[in-house]
């Protein structure tokens, strides 16, 4: 896999749509002998070709491939009206928001991409056509495609994928199944790599859960060719991640940590300088649609520990409800509100060079 990708280390940058991925985040990992994947989600097309004039090395392209979940009006609206309370707090209109569906862009991109190929394209959510798997094969593309399950992974290889990025229910954001209406099965990355390499023979990049460089090595020696990381990733010198973000990562790292030791006061958040309001507990991440209305893992706050039960699925309808109060925290330095994507490693998360963190993950692959 690594002389497919065109690099020399077993670790690489996953892409992290939203913000985190910058090109000076892909850039960083090229000069350290890995790569990085545009995140081409909630970008438009011309968006996406003004950021493949930015980076430089080796690198691919991640595109969302439609897979709509269908909201249902009422209980859309329904959500709209009980999130309104929250939109108060920064004078939004919530209550009267209209459902927003759309493919993402998704014609306009894969025109892009077959105008002006790229070394490696991988697809998340659902597989694209067939016919654009071949077109890309033929413009020089490696394609890639995520999968959850080894029932995913038999369907993928069927269209004529170069290979697989198996993803597990540990990776932080949203998870790139094909059943969005259904949470993952929480099954380890190893054990999900064996599974997959036992139903096909494509190689595979795993993802989920990655923190440390012995996460790395049982990683690579469950089967997988390379790892994938995106939350070890978002503290970095060069991530695109709001400010509240990191900082929320810092201090749940720290209190991790000290839940870990068995000092179980790390766990009441009430009143003692965590940033943002509510008593909550950041030594945990959580599977939730509270935000998007599609699977998604985070660190659990306020706004998931209020609303996650409340949350029809509906993406990207719910994505696109919840977006201005999300925007709207982040600038507050408002942590409580704010959609703290966060996988399962993430006390692993520090700050620094990007390249650093990839060369320490790689250290002792």
């Amino acid at each position: 896999m690594t002389s497919l990708l065109g690099v020399a280390s077993p670790v690489i940058a996953a892409p992290m749509a939203g913000g985190p991925t910058t090109t000076a985040l892909v850039t960083a990992a090229a000069r350290a002998g890995s790569l990085g994947f545009l995140a081409a989600g909630y970008r438009t097309a011309a968006e996406l070709a003004a950021q493949l004039d930015e980076v430089d090395g080796p690198y691919g392209v991640n595109v969302f491939a439609p897979n709509p979940v269908p909201v249902d009006p009422a209980e859309f609206r329904a959500y709209a009206r009980i999130l309104q309370r929250e939109a108060d707090v920064y004078g939004l209109d919530l209550a009267n928001a209209e459902i927003t569906e759309h493919d993402d862009d998704w014609s306009a991109k894969i025109d892009l991409l077959l105008s002006r190929p790229v070394p490696l394209v991988s697809f998340t959510f659902a597989l694209p056509p067939a016919a654009t798997v071949a077109a890309l094969r033929r413009a020089g593309t490696v394609v890639l495609q995520t999968v959850t399950s080894t029932a995913e992974a038999r369907a993928a290889a069927e269209l004529g994928f170069d290979g697989l990025i198996v993803q597990s229910s540990e990776a932080g954001a949203h998870s790139g199944t094909f059943t969005p209406t259904i949470i993952p099965r929480d099954v380890p990355l190893t054990d999900l790599v064996r599974a997959v390499q036992g139903v096909v023979d494509l190689p595979v990049i795993a993802a989920g859960g990655v923190g440390t460089a012995d996460d790395v090595v049982a990683t690579l020696e469950a089967g997988a060719e390379t790892v994938m990381v995106g939350t070890a990733l978002l503290r970095t010198d060069e991530s695109g991640a709001s400010a509240v973000h990191k900082t929320t990562l810092a201090e749940a790292a720290t209190r991790a940590v000290r839940a870990e030791a068995g000092d179980e006061s790390a766990r009441d958040d009430a009143g003692d300088g965590l940033v943002g309001t509510g008593i909550w507990s950041t030594v945990d991440t959580v599977i939730t649609r509270a935000f998007s209305g599609r699977p998604a893992r985070a660190l659990r706050n306020g706004f998931v520990d209020r609303h996650d039960g409340e949350a029809p699925s509906g993406y990207p309808a719910v994505h696109y409800l919840t977006t201005p109060l999300r925007r709207a925290a982040a600038r507050a330095n408002d942590a409580d509100r704010v959609n703290l994507w966060a996988g399962t490693g993430f006390r692993f998360a520090t700050d620094g060079p990007a390249a650093d963190v990839l060369r320490r993950l790689a250290s002792r692959a």
